[in-house]
């Protein structure tokens, strides 16, 4: 697969997210990379307005949860603009596409509240669900000082 979009490839993708500790590889990167493009997507058109939010949240989640450890400021490769990312995601459910959206001209807003709160609150969980199911832990041949044992 040869598009880049001025990036590493789907291959420099994989080997990020084992180099960050996942699992599954080559599928992995390219299901977040499909939901990053299709939530930017759907979200510039106002299409599925909450869904598209709900995915972008989901993501940044993610990737919010990698950069935990080197704190929150983004100068030293923190969570900030992940988190800056769910914030204005949660912010385009709540409000809306507007009027020249896609969903505007299917008829389908405003949305319901419960479908907007569910998934304000889906995309996060589902970002931290998705951090617990495919981050594996180190092991001690990967840098990881193993526990001692006691005597």
């Amino acid at each position: 697969m040869s598009f880049r979009l001025g990036g590493h490839g789907l291959a420099g993708g994989t080997e990020e997210f084992r180099h960050d500790g996942f699992r599954g590889g080559r599928l992995t990167a390219v299901v977040a990379g499909a939901s990053q493009i299709g939530a930017g997507l759907f979200l510039t058109a106002g299409l599925l307005t909450p869904l598209a939010a709900m995915a972008a949240m989901g993501v940044m989640t993610v990737a919010g949860t990698v950069k935990w450890p080197k704190g929150l400021w983004v100068q030293n490769d923190g969570y900030e603009y992940p988190l800056v990312l769910v914030v204005v995601s949660a912010a385009l459910a709540l409000t809306g596409p507007g009027r020249w959206s896609v969903d505007h001209a299917l008829g389908i807003t405003p949305w319901p509240v419960w479908v907007v709160l569910a998934a304000i609150v889906a995309g996060p969980v589902s970002g931290l669900l998705t951090r617990l199911v495919l981050h594996r832990t180190p092991s001690a041949a990967e840098g990881e000082p193993r526990a001692r044992l006691a005597d």
